[in-house]
């Protein structure tokens, strides 16, 4: 019986490896295609409330029970596209320094309140806005947003901590300035936009820097943070009869200047020349590859199309990510984004390369772009794509301080407020034909340059047999400052 119990366990035993053994082979087996994405759910978020302080400051608040969390955004409309054309970083620098200091607290000080009370509170300047961002549990909201409101409306600018952050931002930009990828960002904006005030470095140059003063500092903030020219959202859990009092009580007092705001003009602009721009930059590892054009501004009736035809191109599955990085191996990843401002803004796609295969790339890129013009992206294709686009939607909606971005950015732009609830339907009734119109309309071959950073010795002679007319500039020569990119020469 044992010898009959133990030849019944190794016979078993020789059945269940041999069953294992067969199961990877099953498992393993490569799925074509991915399964198609599953249908969109609707969305309803609840309505925005809003009312209109005596001061001109407009206050929104979107109730969103449920999570003990509250996010405040105040929201001034202008950021560094009125930046003076010699003092590119005035605005980020306005906005950094709020929470540096006021009349009656130190960085310090600041600092360890919103500590004390478990809150955050950041400052920035971007295009088109600048913006102070609180978020505090429910319970703390009201002394978080005072601190808020003094560092909106009283920022110290003192000296001491104006020079810090003057160095802090030059040791950032001579570090950013050694990457060849925000090279040729910057080159980029400055090729698309030339001396228009989107042409200028957002965070300002090594030569901008130094003549910002405090005096510019205070006048900036003296024009452009001004009640009627602002916005303050609440999003989470708070009613709206509460955040409509807090606004009240904390800045209502907040004095509006006796002459209007005088409106930003439209930057003029003509017509782009599309160019092929080399930065050689002999020490670098890797070149930079940027292809870049005109896009759209955001208030254009093209904009969800050109949502979706972006995501075409970007993302890990998208085709710029699968034909460098996945199917050639050049890159480990390329993408792209389309920028859309108060005027216009950018396309633009790119990757980073070895230098040897810089050209190929600018090719690949520029090829990729031009293949949705000539066919209609299959459904297969698209519907994931879509996918995506909703998915980031979805998840930016997740939290407070997501649902307060995504309301302030309408707001900025003029666009009524329920578009939030619109939004995945928008995206669902693009169709391949929409995708291939803005293509052909919005993202032509005629109007886009390439820039490339990096060793052009590596790269420059299989460049110039796609694209003979080749401008080259060494990178020790490069003049952020101005449109021509080039620094002037010192004449005896």
């Amino acid at each position: 019986m044992k010898k009959a119990k133990r030849s019944f366990k190794v016979l078993f035993s020789l059945a269940m490896l041999i069953a294992f053994a067969a199961m990877p082979a099953v498992a393993q087996e490569p799925q074509s295609t991915p399964p198609p994405p599953s249908a969109p759910r609707s969305v309803q978020l609840p309505k925005p409330v809003e009312r209109t302080l005596a001061n001109g400051l407009r206050v929104i608040v979107v109730e969103r029970p449920g999570t003990p969390l509250v996010a405040a955004q105040l929201l001034v409309k202008n950021g560094a596209e009125v930046d003076p054309p010699e003092l590119s970083g005035l605005a980020n620098m306005v906005a950094g320094l709020l929470t540096k200091g006021t009349a009656k607290r130190s960085a310090t000080q600041i600092a360890e309140e919103v500590e004390a009370l478990g809150a955050s509170l950041e400052s920035f300047a971007r295009w088109d806005a600048s913006r102070v961002n609180l978020d505090a549990m429910s319970s703390k909201v009201a002394p978080a947003l005072e601190i808020m409101a003094d560092v909106v409306k009283r920022p110290a600018f003192n000296n001491e901590e104006i020079d810090r952050l003057k160095q802090q931002t030059l040791d950032d930009l001579t570090v950013e300035l050694g990457d060849p990828g925000t090279i040729a960002g910057y080159v980029g904006s400055r090729v698309v936009f030339g001396d228009t005030p989107y042409g200028q470095p957002l965070n300002g140059t090594p030569q901008s820097i130094p003549r910002i003063t405090r005096d510019g500092l205070l006048k900036y903030h003296s024009s452009y943070y001004r009640p009627d020219n602002a916005m303050l959202i609440f999003g989470g859990d708070i009613k709206a009869a509460q955040a409509f009092t807090l606004a009240q009580k904390l800045f209502g007092d907040w004095k509006k200047p006796a002459a209007p705001l005088a409106p930003v003009p439209a930057p003029q602009q003509g017509a782009t020349q599309a160019q092929v721009l080399v930065i050689d930059k002999p020490d670098a590892g890797q070149a930079a590859v940027l292809v870049a054009r005109r896009g759209i501004e955001r208030n254009n009736p093209d904009y969800y199309r050109g949502l979706v035809t972006n995501s075409v191109l970007n993302g890990y599955s998208g085709r710029l990510n699968q034909e460098i990085r996945n199917k050639r191996g050049l890159s480990y990843g390329a993408g792209s984004a389309l920028d859309m401002r108060r005027f216009t803004g950018t396309f633009s796609a790119s990757a980073q390369t070895k230098n040897q295969s810089a050209a190929e790339v600018a090719a690949l890129l520029m090829n990729e772009v031009k293949r949705l013009e000539t066919a209609p992206v299959p459904d297969v294709e698209l519907e994931p794509r879509k996918a995506v686009v909703v998915g980031n939607f979805g998840r930016n909606l997740e939290t407070a301080e997501g649902l307060v971005q995504q309301i302030g950015w309408l707001a900025l732009y003029g666009i009524s407020l329920d578009e939030i609830n619109r939004y995945i339907s928008n995206v669902q009734a693009i169709t391949a034909a929409d995708v291939q119109r803005f293509s052909s309309n919005r993202l032509g071959a005629e109007g886009t340059s390439i820039v490339i950073v990096g060793n052009a010795k590596e790269f420059l002679p299989e460049l110039t047999k796609l694209y003979p007319n080749v401008k080259v500039i060494p990178v020790a020569e490069l003049d952020l400052n101005s449109a021509l990119l080039r620094k002037k020469q010192q004449t005896e």
